[in-house]
């Protein structure tokens, strides 16, 4: 359940920072290499701060 939360809060984080990149601002990219930085930091040390938070909200696997 939370890798279902996590890949669905991250799609649509980049998904919406792309949409404000072309009709609000193109700085919004800067979220998405944010997102995606901190994508590949948690494939490599399988380490994520929104597990975590989930974890501590009591969401179960």
């Amino acid at each position: 359940m939370k890798n279902r939360i996590i890949h669905a809060f991250a799609g649509t984080i980049i998904l919406l920072s792309l949409a404000l990149s072309v009709y609000v601002s193109q700085n919004w990219l800067w979220l998405t290499t944010f997102v995606g930085a901190n994508l590949l930091q948690s494939s490599i040390t399988n380490w994520c701060l929104l597990d975590t938070i989930l974890t501590k909200l009591g969401v179960k696997d």
